[in-house]
């Protein structure tokens, strides 16, 4: 079971409380929990990545067993402790200005 937290901003557009969990297949990657994410949650379509290019928007982060994965490439494997549901996969609004 994988284990997804969304900023408090994306949870309330998607009308959800919590953390999400997700059955994936192996190998979960980011691509396979995005697509999880924007299959059930249709409303956050684009808000994460561009629809087109599948790159990850500019002020969101991904992070997981504290470690920024953001620039990972999308099919790279998540880390075993996210895989087994004993870590989430972080979905973060990036901040500026210190």
């Amino acid at each position: 079971m994988i284990r997804v937290v969304l900023p408090a901003p994306l949870r309330a557009i998607a009308r959800v409380e919590g953390e999400l969990a997700f059955d994936l297949a192996d190998p979960v990657t980011q691509r396979a929990v995005l697509d999880a994410v924007e299959a059930r949650f249709p409303v956050l379509r684009g808000t994460l990545r561009d629809q087109v290019t599948q790159r990850r928007r500019a002020f969101v982060r991904f992070h997981a067993c504290a470690q920024d994965l953001s620039h990972e490439p999308p099919d790279a494997l998540l880390p075993d402790p996210v895989v087994r549901g004993e870590e989430p996969f972080l979905i973060v609004g990036a901040m500026a200005g210190g």
